[in-house]
């Protein structure tokens, strides 16, 4: 009995000090180890010079958080031609400043972005464990930011607002029509706003080929549905954190959304009816002040480079 207790009494230190371990790296080691991934995919009109698309999603900025704001910086050096924001870049009440410590450097890049949920109200405590029920919930009480300013800023920058809009615009001698939903996590989007919008734009602009790109903070599948269905021939999105905490060999455990936990980073293939779309997902490169730690999904920014179809 004795030996018994003492091997039980070991296997338990074990694991205390393996979960130590493990949630101590993940505060202080890998949530910092911000990550570049990159991909190509071929979806431009025949003839069509390469875009380089940098992808930036939550990064959840408070203005302390120094190291991430230089390592935003330095991806200026990718030279690329075109931003797409997906949202959730505040996470603290001033965190406009270290956003624009950050991206003041792309002042002249072209860009798009939508709102997060974070874009609009303070981050705030929530249990962990209710993230394996579903989707998180909104909090009953939570500090409402200037989104209004954080707008502003990202207009100033030349980037265009794409919260239940549509947009054309020119990158690099390609003709892109850009669609987008303000934050469906929170039930902001409008998606019966795209049809006519859309048609709007094509009347006014009948200059071809072009491509159609949609943008959304959350990847809900009806979303994602709907943007297949209204021509979109690649999406972005982010809010999912790539499932923040991972287990090796496994996976996300939780997407805080209800796309499939293998699609819930990087670029796949989403499919609706007889139509598909590339569907690139961002991890984000931030997490909530009240929750930070990263394990087995590093932060990361995405460099999607598209290419002409053959």
């Amino acid at each position: 009995m004795a030996a018994t207790t003492r091997a039980t009494a070991t296997a338990l230190g074990v694991l205390a000090v393996a979960g130590a371990s493990a949630f101590a790296y993940g505060t202080f080691v890998e949530r910092k180890l911000y990550t570049l991934r990159t991909a190509t995919i071929d979806v431009l009109p025949a003839g069509s010079a390469d875009i380089r698309v940098l992808h930036l999603s939550d990064l959840h900025m408070a203005p302390w958080q120094k190291d991430k704001q230089a390592w935003v910086r330095g991806l200026a050096r990718l030279d690329p031609h075109l931003i797409v924001d997906t949202g959730d870049n505040l996470g603290h009440r001033d965190g406009l400043d270290g956003i624009k410590a950050a991206l003041d450097v792309f002042n002249g890049v072209p860009g798009v972005y939508v709102n997060g949920s974070n874009d609009y109200f303070g981050p705030s405590f929530k249990n962990p464990l209710r993230y394996f029920m579903g989707p998180s919930k909104s909090p009953g009480r939570t500090e409402r930011l200037d989104t209004a300013a954080l707008e502003a800023y990202f207009d100033s920058l030349g980037w265009k607002n794409l919260n239940n809009r549509a947009v054309t615009t020119v990158v690099n001698d390609t003709i892109i029509d850009f669609f987008g939903v303000d934050d469906p996590h929170r039930h902001f989007d409008r998606l019966e706003r795209i049809p006519g919008a859309l048609d709007e734009l094509r009347e006014e602009d009948e200059r071809g080929p072009r491509v159609t790109i949609g943008v959304a903070h959350a990847p809900y599948q009806y979303v994602l549905n709907s943007f297949v269905t209204h021509g979109a021939e690649v999406i972005f999105a982010g809010h999912t954190h790539g499932g923040q905490v991972c287990v090796p060999g496994y996976g996300a455990v939780v997407t805080n959304c209800d796309i499939p936990r293998k699609q819930v980073k990087g670029l796949s293939l989403w499919r609706h009816g007889f139509h598909s779309a590339y569907l690139n997902v961002s991890a984000g490169l931030g997490t909530s002040i009240y929750a930070p730690f990263r394990f087995a999904c590093r932060p990361e920014a995405t460099l999607l480079t598209l290419t002409a179809k053959s």
